[in-house]
């Protein structure tokens, strides 16, 4: 019996170990080769890499994308500006639909507004109402913007504020004073208003030339006793000649101070009264912009006032009030007075 034979076992386990060796050496020396079969770089053709054309490039376009690709506009001076993606934007009348509109060498689109006003401030002149738009949101219209020489897309730069003023009632108070008897120049009062308030200084209290009045409100401390005079008038009853005592009174009031009433003494009855009824004149008022539109303030008249009603230097003086109108004094940008009226429920008519 050969040694084969009686050792088949071990011939086997034997054989099967160097299968396994060969084997494990055959696939350790072709994945050595991946990198020069498969090379990661990309190297054209020529350098083991045959099978992408023009490879090469391949960095160069990564270089540049990695560039400023961002375009600018430029324009020498005097030309028109061009949008790089839209070219040059064109319109139609309505009255001729068919024929496009050049805001360059048409007559203007919305008169007086100049087409090249529409193009230098990126605007759209494509709406009827585009000169009554207000694009900055300030209160104040293309149109307005236009005339005022202010920027039309800046909130801070906009048309004189008075010219959004607008005068929204009247909150007048109506009074009277009511001399009583005097004696050796000295004199009762009584003060009433038409918001029901009263004064009143009795006949052992009597005020002397010289003194101030009233101790309380709503008149606390607000006329002066200036004195007498004797005059003769005609009754309008009688038609009758007679003489009547006259009592001149000084305002002392902040907006009246200096003011001189005349009242007759006594003057008691309503019909005589309401000859002599005096007025502290108040304006509501509203600025219809950069963003206090309905936000109502009361002025009195002869004060000045500041627009916003919260800033802090008053520009602006209330001259008059009356139920119909108000009449408002301000310097403007040149630095000239200015006088406007107001009529009740609008605005200002304010001369470019």
């Amino acid at each position: 019996m050969s040694w084969l034979s009686t050792n088949y076992e071990k011939a086997a386990l034997g054989g099967a170990a160097v299968i396994a060796l060969g084997l494990g050496w055959l696939g350790w020396s072709k994945f050595a080769a991946v990198s020069d079969e498969f090379g990661t770089v990309l190297r054209g053709a020529g350098n083991n890499n045959t099978a992408v054309a023009d490879a090469e490039l391949i960095p160069k376009a990564l270089q540049s994308l990695k560039l400023d690709r961002s375009w600018q506009q430029s324009r020498a001076s005097g030309e028109r500006p061009v949008d790089l993606f839209t070219g040059i934007s064109l319109f139609v009348a309505s009255s001729a639909p068919d024929k496009a509109v050049d805001l360059l060498t048409d007559p203007p689109v919305h008169p007086p507004i100049p087409n090249v006003w529409w193009i230098e401030n990126r605007l759209d002149p494509g709406f009827a109402n585009s000169p009554q738009l207000d694009p900055d949101n300030d209160g104040f219209g293309n149109l307005e913007e236009f005339t005022a020489s202010s920027n039309p897309t800046d909130p801070k730069s906009h048309p004189p504020l008075v010219a959004k003023l607008t005068y929204i009632k009247d909150d007048s108070v109506t009074w009277v004073v009511r001399p009583g008897y005097g004696s050796e120049g000295k004199f009762p009062f009584n003060y009433e208003d038409t918001k029901g308030r009263r004064n009143r200084i009795t006949a052992a209290e009597m005020i002397s030339p010289g003194e101030v009045f009233f101790n309380e409100e709503p008149a606390k401390g607000r006329f002066k006793l200036l004195g007498q005079e004797i005059r003769k008038q005609v009754n309008p009853r009688t038609n009758i000649e007679m003489e009547v005592t006259i009592v001149r009174i000084e305002d002392l009031r902040h907006n009246k101070k200096g003011t001189v009433y005349e009242f007759p003494s006594p003057l008691q009855d309503d019909a005589r009264k309401n000859q002599h009824l005096k007025h502290d004149r108040s304006a509501v008022l509203s600025l219809e912009a950069i963003g206090f539109s309905g936000q109502e303030f009361t002025v009195e008249e002869n004060t000045s006032f500041a627009l916003p009603a919260g800033a802090p230097t008053k520009d602006y003086h209330l001259k008059s009030v009356t139920p119909e109108a108000i009449v408002v004094e301000y310097t403007d940008a040149k630095g000239s007075r200015q006088t406007v009226e107001i009529a009740k429920g609008g605005f200002p008519n304010i001369a470019p």
